[in-house]
Formats: structure tokens, sequence, C-alpha cells
């Protein structure tokens, strides 16, 4: 079903019409409610009277995350204290937090931004939606708890973790929809097997997965697992959290709700537009929040934007699968490597698991190394050793050719790397920079 035809089926140069005069009204709001958005846009040399369309979003400064970590806490926040509903505060890993808050009004525009992506994932009011997001300070729990209701959903907050009541609910509530990380899904695929659970009697048939960068390989094997359609939802809470795009049933891209989050995407370097179709970061503006509302945010996220009108009907530009962060990315001997670069090329490989870590360190001499470790079935390990060490030769193989860079392969027993019910430590740096 679609949510909202009268934006995500528009005439898209009535929706960059509307958002010329969003923008114009953001500009002035921010300058009205905030002196450090105040003074970037004046040392920009940009007044709202200059934004007359859309087309005038490039007079305005990025923004990027030093921006809410050097004004930590509230700096940023464009309404008082007593106006403020809900605050979230991201896990960042290093200096201050990123500090989000929403007021009632932003809380109904996050809810209906999910209640979107819900409905471009196949659900219908009345399903059960099991949400296997950790609840908190994390924005995915209560992002799709809040969608669920917003949409009509039976709405079972289960949180991340206890696996085996995650199963047994899913069958005795009889949940269509699940959402979670993607690899919490795997996990539970895993744990389902040992105890011997019947996948014919699964009753989930819609996932929406996001949280973490995940690849097309990936899909294939929670699809052929659980027997549902596994949709890729995408937000950050500097934004709102979940919801701010969503794949259709055709899973050609994500769906950018582009009449409340405008899209740019920008060359990583400079921030000039890069041409239409190719890749870049990802800027998103908030056209309509009122609490901490961003102006070209530079969310790292490497994507393309596509904006032809897609099969389903919906006119809203589609964001390509994100390929990587650029400050997740890791150079190795001046290769940039994307995690996800290796699990595909790792997926396509017959005999391992969707289970691997990157360990990157700095030798005597200064030369980096990357090592992978890689999960494999235990078979492996009770056959000859010849055919391990052929394995380990085959994934060193492929990731040289899809990295352009030599690696040093590790193949480990099965649940030999940690598990996690939440977004998963894909790398370890161990290198002093």
């Amino acid at each position: 079903m679609i949510w909202k035809p009268e934006f995500e089926c528009a005439d898209p140069a009535d929706i960059r019409t509307l958002a010329g005069k969003r923008l114009r009204s953001l500009v002035e709001y921010v300058c009205a409610n905030n002196p450090i958005y105040r003074k970037k846009l004046a040392d920009a040399g940009v007044t709202p009277e200059k934004i007359n369309s859309i087309a005038d979003i490039v007079r305005l400064p990025v923004t990027v995350k030093d921006d809410l970590r050097d004004t930590y806490p509230f700096g940023l926040f464009c309404v008082p204290q007593k106006d403020v509903a809900e605050i979230h505060v991201s896990s960042g890993t290093t200096g201050n937090y990123t500090v989000v808050g929403y007021t009632k009004a932003d809380l109904a525009l996050w809810s209906d931004a999910v209640a979107r992506s819900l409905a471009a994932s196949g659900a219908n009011p009345g399903d059960r939606l099991q949400v296997a997001y950790g609840y908190g300070l994390f924005t995915g729990g209560l992002g799709l708890h809040y969608g669920g209701l917003e949409m009509g959903l039976s709405v079972l907050p289960m949180s991340s973790g206890q696996t085996q009541r995650q199963l047994k609910l899913m069958q005795d509530f009889n949940c269509r929809v699940l959402a979670c990380t993607p690899s919490y899904a795997l996990h539970m695929a895993e744990e389902a097997k040992e105890l011997g659970f019947d996948f014919s009697q699964t009753k989930w048939k819609i996932g929406v997965f996001g949280a973490e960068p995940w690849s097309n390989a990936m899909r294939q094997e929670i699809q052929d697992k659980w027997g549902l359609k596994a949709y890729d939802i995408y937000g950050l809470s500097e934004i709102s959290g979940p919801g701010v795009a969503n794949e259709c049933e055709y899973q050609d891209g994500l769906h950018i709700w582009w009449d409340v989050f405008y899209p740019e995407v920008l060359n990583p370097d400079t921030f000039e537009p890069v041409p239409e179709g190719e890749p870049g970061v990802l800027a998103i503006t908030t056209l309509t929040k009122q609490a901490i509302p961003l102006i070209r945010y530079v969310t790292r996220d490497v994507v393309t934007l596509n904006y032809a009108k897609c099969r389903c009907g919906r006119t809203c530009p589609r964001i390509g699968r994100v390929t990587g962060r650029t400050d997740d990315m890791i150079i190795v001997r001046g290769i940039n490597v994307f995690p996800s670069q290796i699990e595909h090329a790792l997926l396509k490989i017959e005999g391992t698991q969707p289970y691997y870590q990157l360990i990157v360190d700095r030798k005597a001499g200064g030369m980096d190394e990357l090592e992978v470790l890689v999960e494999v079935e235990q078979s492996f390990f009770s056959d000859k050793i010849s055919k391990l060490e052929a394995l380990a030769a085959t994934i060193r193989q492929k990731l040289h050719e899809a990295l352009l860079v030599h690696v040093k392969v590790t193949l480990v027993e099965p649940k030999t790397i940690e598990r996690s019910t939440g977004k998963s430590k894909r790398v370890i740096d161990r290198r002093k920079m």
C-alpha cells in the first residue's frame, strides 16, 4: 500500500516547489531561533531572502557530526527545553555524544515516516509487528514502535535479545512483520536451527532490517532461511531515526520521503553536488523538524540517487543501497575498504558462514595488515587439512579481487566470532594513528 500518495506519487516538480517553500521557512526558522545556525548562515552570506527555490539549497553551508558534538548537548536545539518531548543520544565512539530531541510534532512526523516505510514493505493495518531492535537511547526500537502504532499495527515490543522467547512468541502470536538488524535475523536463524525449529511453521512474512550495512547476498541468505521478504529501512538518529527511506515491493532502491527529508549527493571532499546517478555522500535537510532541524547534514553514507519513477508508482527518488560510510571506511595501504565489500565476496563462497570480523594492525616497518576472520562450516575442521587450506586460498583470492589489497585470512569454527543482538562490531583497528 502507499501511505501518502499525495506526496509519494506526486509530480516531482510539485514536490520541489513545496520543498523550496519549506526550505525558505526553515532558514527563517533557524535564523530566528538558533544563534549558532544564524552565525553559520551569516558567514556563508545567506539570508532567508536569498532562498527562492530548492535549487538555492547549494548556497547553504553543510552541517557535519562535529557540529553536534562541538555544541553538546543542546547547542543546535531551536526550541526551549519545555517543548522537548523526547531526547535520544547516539552511541558515538569518540568525543561527545550526539544528542537529538523531538517536540510532539517531531514525534508525529517520525511516526508518520516510519508508517510510510512499513507500508512500503507490505505491512497492513492489523498485522502484528515484532520489534527486535533495541529500545532506549538508540532510536531503532522506539522508531518502529511509533510507526507501527501510527499505521494501526499490533506492536510486540520485544527489544533485542531473548532469542528463544522471540521465536516462541513469533509462532504463538502469529507475528507477520519482524523488525531488527539483519545480523540479528541471521543469529536467530542459527539458534532456531540448533533448537530444531520447524522453519515451515514460521510466521514472519516481512522483515524490516536496518541500522547496519548489509548486502544483497546477505538479504538472500535471510530470505532463504526465514521464507520472508527482506526490506531495507534507512535512517539515522541525527535526522529522526529509522524511516527516512525504505524499499518497496520491488526492492530496487530505498524511497526517501523527500517532502520532509530533502536529499542531495555530494562529493565527500568538496561537498559540491555530484552529477545525477553518480556515487557520493548523502546529505539530508530536515524541512519540517522543530526541535533540532538540520541543514544539509552530511551523513557520510556513500550512495547514489535514482529519480526515475518506480514500478510501484512512487515518484520520490530512490537511494541506492549504502555501500559504506566514509567515516567507517578503513584505509589499508592506501586502499579504501568497506566491510560490505568483504561481506558481499564471502557470501558467494560455498562453505562460509555469514559471520566475519576485520582486524587491522600496523606491523614493524609501518606496513598495515588486514586480517579477515571468517567462520566456516564445521565439516571443514573434521576433514583433511588440505581442504581447509584450499578454502582459505579461495577466500584470499576473492577478497583480493574485490578489494585490490592482499589480506590475511583466518578460518575459524562456527560461533567463534562474538554474536550481537544489536549492531555487529565488524572492524577492530589496532593501529596507533
